[in-house]
């Protein structure tokens, strides 16, 4: 299978003769084996299986190998939630005394954990403005840089990452490049194809895209050469808490392995049989609701950027916008159901425009088949101060719109009434 249409539907699981056609639910939270030497083998890496479902099973194992293929990785991890993943993910490879490099332009919840509970524990974060030129953000990088860290699109000002120009980054100082691919998920745009190395998801948006299963997901790209520096140490001597296994012994698949036997062992976030059934249904569908958000978000942005009680709108379709042509670089097929916009007025305004809606509903989620707003600087990043807010770029009439996929025109239509009302 080459086309990730057909991924979608077909990718992860091929069931033997008898099997059910369809992944199975596997309930169960251990596995039976005739002899030790077997489940010796397991805990040694020397065969392919399951033993406790905190580090594997089954119904998880297909998921992961779809949305690892979809990728193009090596090798892939679900976890609990989106920000189990990211946290996973960091900590597989920082310590206390590490520090992360990411652009400012991320989610709240995101921002939050590398600017307050990260520190708590002795990594730190230097942000950047994702329009900030190469020498500016090199600057930020020393020895103890682990991580280089951005999302493809930005929860929720629309920001695209310009790949090209961290990847530089991250390849010339031998640093792990990390990218949040919630927003597009990889049929709109995989990351591995322009540099970065591991790759994290909220399963719980656009993957599952029904809005009923919590999860998440960490990619390794496989391309990342541990060996290659000294600057990952973990990687490179035994750890005595696995067999004295080496990691970058694995090759291709260090990053992946060492963050299930190691964090995840010690951590057990691990995503749910039932989850996992539910996100990998929805993920079948994953490619033709991606062409529906990104096709409805197109005309519902160009409606948007002319009303006159709309200050502003972020949508990289539109040709005014300022990542315009890095969204038609690295996203050509579609840029998403994500926008954000300004209503005149301010919060105020902002606040009876949502609230004025009928069809359209105000939920503290995105990237479902449904449409849906919010208003992030008194919910998702209430958490974050004034300045904290402006830096961002999350001014206070800004309305996160995720457009579902309905009819385009109902949406339009339940937008048009709610704007003549205020």
């Amino acid at each position: 299978m080459k086309n990730l249409d057909t991924i979608c539907v077909q990718g992860g699981y091929t069931p033997k003769s008898g099997e059910p056609r369809v992944v199975p639910i596997v309930q169960s939270t251990t596995y039976a084996y005739e002899t030790a030497g077997e489940m010796a083998d397991l805990f040694d890496l020397k065969a392919d299986g399951y033993f406790y479902t905190r580090l594997a099973n089954p119904t998880v194992d297909a998921f992961e190998k779809k949305l690892c293929q979809l990728d193009g990785g090596s090798c892939a991890v679900a976890t609990a939630s989106g920000m189990s993943a990211t946290l996973l993910a960091i900590l597989n490879i920082c310590g206390a005394g590490d520090n992360i490099v990411s652009s400012r332009a991320i989610y709240g919840g995101s921002y939050n954990l590398f600017s307050v509970t990260l520190p708590k524990y002795g990594i730190k974060c230097r942000f950047f403005d994702p329009d900030a030129s190469k020498e500016e953000i090199e600057a930020l990088v020393d020895e103890r840089t682990k991580v280089i860290f951005a999302e493809t699109v930005a929860n929720p000002t629309i920001v695209v990452t310009d790949f090209e120009k961290l990847s530089r980054i991250a390849k010339e100082n031998k640093v792990i490049f990390m990218v949040d691919n919630t927003l597009v998920t990889p049929v709109l745009c995989r990351p591995l194809d322009f540099g970065a190395n591991v790759v994290v998801y909220s399963s719980s948006k656009y993957l599952d895209g029904h809005a009923v299963a919590l999860g998440g997901c960490i990619v390794d790209g496989g391309n990342f050469d541990f060996t290659a520096t000294n600057r990952y140490e973990e990687f490179l001597k035994p750890d005595e808490s696995y067999h004295g296994l080496v990691y970058a012994s694995l090759g291709k698949t260090a990053f992946g392995v060492k963050c299930r036997v190691q964090m995840m062992r010690d951590l057990g976030a691990m995503m749910s049989p039932q989850n996992a059934f539910l996100t990998n249904l929805g993920m079948e569908t994953l490619a033709l609701r991606m062409e529906r958000h990104s096709e409805n978000a197109k005309k519902v942005a160009e409606y948007l950027s002319k009303h006159p009680q709309v200050e502003w709108v972020k949508h990289p379709s539109l040709e005014s916008d300022p990542y315009h042509a890095l969204a038609m670089k690295y996203m050509p097929k579609g840029q998403g159901g994500m926008m954000s916009f300004g209503v005149k007025g301010g919060s105020q305004k902002a606040s009876e425009f949502m609230e004025k809606l009928n069809m359209i509903t105000i939920v503290t989620h995105v990237a479902d088949a449904r449409s849906c707003v919010l208003h992030p600087a008194s919910t998702t990043h209430r958490q974050l101060s004034s300045a904290d807010l402006e830096a961002i770029g999350i001014a206070d009439n800004l309305i996160r719109l995720s457009v579902g996929i309905e009819n385009s025109q109902d949406i339009i239509d339940d937008i048009e009434q709610a704007l003549a009302s205020i």
